[in-house]
């Protein structure tokens, strides 16, 4: 019996692991303030083969992480950083390699996010992304009520839309009937509410938090209002002090480091 207990055990463990593991191999991020280890998104299959390639190429050694923002993100590997003397205003991106967005749901920017950059919506209103750098998320703790309160500045509003709409002008009637008629104006307030309440379900704009996203949000944090406008396609699976310790880095006043945080080398791992 207990072997039996055991091979279970050992099959569900298998199980678990297969299922996290992905097609990409997994990317050493090596730097001057140590390493982080990458893991790629199958579902993001431009990213993640375009990142992968570009790595293979060791077209992000030697490069910087030229914007950081502390308790927002780490951003590097621009080729203009490479060698860049102390001062200079790095940091340009390149049309040449943008890329059509695979934004994802389950993807978002949780601490330690692997995303992409792109420019802005008046320009790039495809949302396409420039592989040509890279930026990793540090952001910052949300507690429970912040997270409630992100909800409600999203739903309240839809929902007083519709209330204006199909309450409003039952407005004199429910009035009237309150001061004459008690019973038809439950009944006629009930009929109102009944339509609110199933229009609001099926408002398509309604927004809530997953699960995972606020276990995440609420214990490693993250920058939940990039969530749906870049695409995340990997995460820093080991390494998270790396970005910490990046980020903590002073800055000038283009968000360059005085201090110059390398990238090394990035490979796959052995």
């Amino acid at each position: 019996m207990r072997k039996y207990i055991l091979l279970l055990f050992v099959l569900f463990a298998g199980a678990t692991t297969l299922s996290t593991q992905t097609k990409y191999p997994t990317v050493i991020i090596s730097t001057t303030y140590g390493d982080m280890k990458v893991m790629l998104y199958d579902d993001t299959p431009r990213h993640s083969e375009y990142f992968l390639k570009l790595v293979k190429q060791g077209y992000f050694d030697g490069t910087l992480f030229h914007r950081v923002i502390e308790n927002f993100m780490i951003q590097g590997g621009a080729q203009d950083s490479r060698n860049a003397p102390a001062g200079v205003t790095i940091g340009s991106g390149r049309t040449d390699m943008e890329i059509m967005p695979e934004i994802r749901p389950n993807h978002y920017h949780k601490k330690g996010a692997l995303a992409a950059p792109r420019r802005e919506d008046k320009e790039n209103p495809q949302k396409k992304s420039d592989m040509s750098q890279f930026y990793i998320v540090q952001g910052t703790i949300y507690t429970p009520g912040r997270l409630d309160t992100l909800e409600m500045a999203v739903n309240v509003p839809i929902k007083n839309k519709i209330i204006r709409t199909h309450y409003s002008p039952h407005k004199e009637e429910l009035a009237r009937l309150k001061a004459t008629d008690p019973h038809a104006f439950n009944a006629k307030l009930d009929s109102v509410l009944h339509i609110v309440d199933s229009l609001y379900t099926a408002a398509p704009d309604k927004f809530f938090f997953s699960p995972e996203q606020k276990a995440d949000y609420s214990t490693q944090g993250g920058v939940h209002h990039l969530d749906g406008e870049y695409t995340v396609y990997g995460e820093v699976i080991e390494g998270l002090e790396v970005i910490d310790r990046i980020g903590a880095l002073p800055t000038d006043a283009h968000n360059r480091p005085k201090k110059d945080a390398r990238i090394i080398k990035a490979y796959v791992e052995p």
